[in-house]
């Protein structure tokens, strides 16, 4: 081992200690009975753990370091400061009540849902964990309103309604305790009694701070959310690990997107009208002949209960279509496809978990958010329409082949330890709206102008999180304004939208992550294009490579094989898009 990667082990062996939620994340099972200590003497010792790290890494010597090390130091240093930030300016434990759920949610669910362990050894795991949760939430009740920030209102009221999800997690654990003890599991049922006890004592916690965030927490709360423009600006640089994309910066680009993507659904949906509308007359407005042709799409959706089952077979035509044009090599880990957990609901409309580097053969999740019970059949009308058919052919290419669970794949299996467990949202996102788009350069839509359209709709959201996202916690950006924009300017259903705008509010900056990380990914493509096609002695150098009327579609560039770069910029687990740069160009 050398002296740099025995520093590493030396860094994770810490770390996880400190964040035992992260260790069983990434597969190191050492603190699964542990909670991270909330508590002020708690995020002490983490805060100096970051100091005396960022210390340690600077000293070193760039000279006695390989590029390898260079590129794990660096990366090292920008989790730190990114942690520091959170814990240190941030604090988000004391104003909003999400923070918990999610605290909570995950603990239990990553030892309840993958079968890394004996089913007894895990619910001793999860016995420990329900121990801990009354400690964790007193933690809670001195933690909320104690900062500097006024409680949220909106992230107190989401709290309160997914606050079941934690319940609900824990009598899974239960029973599934209880049918394997039935059928004669003598290790679990050796564990069971003290699984019941655990049970019990943090349902009775968990209940007790239910109340008293609806009694105490929501009365009391009187914030928005909104980071205001030095914090998310701030908050920016440690998301993208980036100084120059500031906020102003990413509008300005979105906004030229915004421009080219609408122009091009307009040439798409005037030239397919004739197939949805027949002999009906062309209108002069642009934007009704989008918003029409759209409509008509719309109306080919899943019934609701048959969303999972609609994304499962789309999932082998994808892997076909990749299989026939050689597209990116496939992976046989398992993925399975399900509704998202209640903890998770308020966060998104779909997304995919998968497990740790050191979880070998682990299943991955695609979770799809059903639809509110509480909402009435216009609503949910609106939001099957919003996720029709084709929106659902792009999403589980988004979510599955070749986005996110691929790239998961792939990236547990770098040789960089770091990089695998310390992924960027920035690389995620970024690479999940790029693939799909260069799978519609490979030919995906040949067949389906109607799906191009609404894959440049799907696009078109991307841009458009970037101006809400902004707008709303920089520019006062009212509900009104951002539904207005997404759906008069990028066609999308009210309800998608409402739900959009809440989860603008309850987040910040990872709604940029889709569309920087995207635009970062074909700015490398370019590069890598420009670069080879310089060196392949074509008289046109880089010029060989031309300016796209918008993203993708560079045709053929000499020395450039589209599977090549794919799989290598997949292959180093999910660094930072900066850093990759340094990887994949040198």
């Amino acid at each position: 081992m050398s002296d740099f990667a025995a520093r590493v082990d030396s860094f994770l062996g810490e770390y996880f200690a400190l964040h035992p939620l992260a260790a069983t994340a990434a597969g190191m099972h050492a603190h699964d009975a542990e909670w991270p200590v909330m508590t002020p003497a708690g995020r002490a010792a983490r805060l100096d753990f970051y100091d005396r790290w960022t210390g340690e890494l600077e000293g070193l010597d760039d000279a006695a370091l390989t590029t390898d090390d260079r590129i794990d130091r660096d990366l090292l240093h920008g989790e730190l400061a990114a942690h520091r930030f959170a814990e240190a300016v941030l604090r988000e434990d004391t104003w909003s009540p999400l923070e918990w759920v999610y605290l909570l949610g995950d603990g239990l669910f990553r030892l309840i849902a993958r079968e890394y362990a004996p089913l007894a050894e895990r619910l001793a795991s999860v016995a420990g964990r329900l121990e801990g949760i009354p400690a964790v939430l007193d933690a809670a009740r001195t933690s909320l309103g104690s900062g500097d920030r006024p409680v949220a209102r909106l992230h107190t009221e989401k709290a309160i309604a997914q606050w079941a999800g934690i319940a609900e997690l824990v009598g899974d654990a239960l029973a599934e305790g209880e049918r394997a003890a039935a059928a004669g599991d003598a290790a679990v049922a050796e564990v069971m009694p003290r699984l019941r006890a655990a049970a019990d004592a943090a349902r009775s916690a968990l209940d007790a701070f239910e109340r008293h965030l609806a009694d105490v927490v929501l009365p009391a709360s009187q914030g928005e959310g909104r980071l205001g423009g030095d914090l998310f600006a701030t908050k920016m640089v440690h998301t993208l690990r980036s100084t120059e994309l500031t906020p102003a910066a990413i509008q300005g680009r979105a906004l030229r997107e915004w421009d080219a993507t609408r122009a091009e659904m307009v040439r798409i949906a005037r030239e397919i009208w004739p197939a949805w509308y027949a002999d009906a007359a062309l209108p002069d407005d642009d934007g009704e002949v989008v918003r029409r042709v759209i409509d008509a799409i719309a109306v080919q959706h899943p019934a609701a209960d048959d969303v999972l089952d609609f994304c499962r077979a789309e999932l082998g035509r994808i892997e076909a279509f990749c299989r026939e044009r050689d597209v990116i090599g496939l992976a046989d880990e398992p993925l399975e496809i399900r509704w998202t957990p209640v903890f998770l609901r308020s966060f998104g409309g779909a997304m995919l978990d998968w497990p740790g580097p050191l979880d070998h053969g682990q299943k991955a999740f695609f979770s799809v958010t059903p639809i509110p019970e509480e909402w009435t059949p216009d609503q949910a009308e609106s939001y099957l329409r919003e996720d029709n058919d084709r929106m659902l052919q792009l999403l589980t290419i988004h979510e599955a082949v070749p986005g996110h669970y691929l790239q998961g794949v792939y990236g547990n299996r770098s040789t960089s330890l770091p990089r695998a467990i310390f992924w960027s949202g920035v690389f995620a996102e970024g690479w999940a709206v790029y693939v799909t788009q260069v799978m519609m350069d490979f030919g995906f839509a040949e067949n389906d102008p109607a799906l191009l359209l609404c894959h440049w709709k799907y696009y078109l959201r991307c841009v458009a999180n970037v101006l809400i996202d902004i707008g709303i916690h920089t520019q006062g950006m009212t509900e009104d304004e951002a539904v207005s924009l997404m759906v008069d300017g990028a066609f999308q259903e009210e309800a998608e939208a409402r739900t959009k705008y809440d989860r603008a509010r309850l987040s910040s900056t990872q709604l940029c992550t889709y569309f920087v990380g995207s635009m970062q990914m074909w700015d490398l493509e370019r590069d890598r294009r420009r670069a080879l096609a310089a060196a392949s002695g074509d008289p046109r150098g880089a010029d060989a490579v031309p300016e796209p009327r918008v993203v993708g579609d560079f045709g053929e560039t000499p020395g450039f094989v589209y599977r090549t770069h794919l799989e290598d910029v997949i292959s180093h687990g999910s660094p930072p898009i900066e850093l990759l740069r340094r990887i994949v160009l040198g």
